[in-house]
């Protein structure tokens, strides 16, 4: 385990049962799973491990909440949301180093995805206060139409180790604006996070069984029964394209309302009238966050010619001054990827890319030692049949392809199954207006490397998912459209 003077007592703190009803429990049998330091390759800690039993007394005490929590005033779950981000923002280095010892990224990283958890409390507070419907007169002047929004009900969220608590606050806030209870079923590698979410969110004073909280080494197992159950309304997932596709199956089942955050393919556009400097800078942004572990992680770089040596060259300099550690460690820049699967995913990618043409400017292998470390790469050459060109990469590698019109820029970003987001980099008003319509994805980032913000819109078309979390759009997802007709 890291050194930081704080880490053990971080560590000891941490809720390492399931939440159920209001209570912290064992799970059936006194079962536990191992949480291992991703990079050390040690465990920190067991924590409960979820029955399918465990998940049904969780959606059963989810449904017993589901009336009284409805019927609560907005100013109450508005309330409680506020609450929410202020404690979140009072405990954040503690949540931060937690994040850090369980799932690997920097502290540096942790500490701005908890600012960016918490801001997803902040903004529900307020759409708490917004939801609305309308009253009108039908076409025929004889009556009256009245429309209402209610919330749809119990929820089951499925969130993934990546980013373990904004993908939690992201679901759960709106949920509990809304006026939803709901299950959540944290990742087997990070569930620390979310137990602390649980916890946080008692302290803000969310009545017990609203938020119940099961991590299990069984994801499929515990899920698939709840999915099928009738009283379940909601499934929300963000997670692999495979998966989701396993869970919008099953959910068709019980005609769940769904909303699903899957894979990512990022083009990375840069245009020979961008401003390359710019572009370099926002290119690490979109590459290394979460070590390039993040769906929305620039997947591949499409340079027009004319530029592109300078650009690699550029990335390549950054690429190597990072120092690679553990993420509680002072100075680190890139921590370990989560697990030894996905390392060998990334060096399997890097190594089809070598043996097809590509050349490693930097970077391109394992690091030697303890801990799930992938040193930070930059490719060129990289042929149009290479792996990583079609494949979500999931790590910290960089592969630069060239283009030489815009028509061919547009034809390769688009070139993939996936539609989350993508980055385009032009000084050109006309051109960055054109290829953004002609981008088939859900988000855009022009000139900048970052997308996410609680207050916009967040979610992909094609194989990428479905719905938009955050925004104004992000309640709506809880919220079902009930009509009455009114007879004068």
């Amino acid at each position: 385990m890291s050194t930081h003077p704080d880490a053990r007592r971080v560590l000891d703190a941490a809720p390492r049962q399931l939440y159920v009803g209001g209570a912290w429990r064992d799970a059936e049998g006194g079962s536990t799973m191992v949480v291992e330091d991703p990079a050390t390759g040690e465990t920190l800690c067991e924590v409960a491990d979820a029955s399918v039993a465990d998940g049904t007394a969780a959606l059963d005490a989810a449904v017993a909440a589901q009336r009284d929590w409805a019927a609560t005033p907005p100013n109450e779950r508005s309330e409680v949301l506020h609450r929410a981000f202020t404690l979140m923002q009072e405990r954040s280095d503690d949540l931060a180093l937690l994040m850090t010892l369980e799932m690997g990224k920097s502290l540096a990283e942790s500490k701005g995805e908890i600012a960016y958890a918490a801001e997803f409390f902040r903004w529900f507070s307020g759409e708490a206060l917004r939801i609305d419907g309308y009253f009108k007169q039908a076409g025929n002047g004889q009556s009256r139409v009245l429309v209402m929004k209610q919330p749809v009900g119990p929820c089951l969220f499925i969130t993934p180790w990546n980013f373990p608590a904004a993908m939690g606050t992201r679901k759960i806030a709106p949920a509990v604006a809304a006026g939803c209870t709901m299950v959540v079923k944290p990742a087997e590698q990070t569930p620390l996070s979310m137990l602390a979410l649980a916890r946080l969110l008692e302290d803000a004073g969310l009545p017990p069984s609203v938020l119940n909280v099961v991590p299990t080494s069984s994801s499929s197992e515990l899920a698939k029964p709840l999915i099928a159950d009738p009283r379940l309304r909601k499934l929300s997932f963000t997670g692999s394209t495979p998966v989701g596709r396993t869970l919008i199956a099953q959910a068709s089942e019980q005609v769940l309302k769904t909303s699903m955050e899957l894979g990512g393919n990022a083009p990375f556009v840069v245009f020979e009238d961008a401003d390359l400097d710019a572009a370099v800078e926002q290119a690490m942004v979109a590459k290394m966050r979460n070590m390039g572990e993040a769906c929305t992680s620039a997947n591949r770089f499409h340079v027009q010619e004319s530029v592109a040596e300078e650009f690699a060259a550029r990335l390549t300099e950054k690429m190597k001054s990072l120092t690679l550690g553990h993420g509680a460690d002072e100075g680190t820049d890139v921590g370990p990827l989560i697990d030894a699967d996905q390392r060998g995913k990334v060096a399997e990618l890097v190594d089809d890319a070598v043996a097809k043409g590509a050349t490693a400017l930097t970077g391109g292998g394992v690091r030697d030692g303890a801990g799930y470390f992938f040193e930070p790469t930059v490719l060129t050459g990289v042929p149009t049949d290479a792996r990583l060109l079609k494949e979500e990469i999931f790590g910290p590698v960089a592969p630069i392809a060239t283009f030489t019109t815009e028509e061919e820029a547009i034809a390769a970003a688009n070139d993939t199954e996936y539609g989350l987001v993508a980055y385009l980099f032009t000084r050109d008003l006309s051109r960055a207006l054109r290829v953004s319509e002609a981008l088939e994805t859900g988000m855009i980032g022009l000139n900048q490397g970052l997308v996410s913000n609680a207050g916009a819109p967040f979610g992909g078309v094609k194989q990428s998912g479905l719905g938009r979390e955050g925004g104004n759009e992000g309640i709506a997802e809880y919220l079902e459209t009930k009509y009455v007709a009114v007879k004068l």
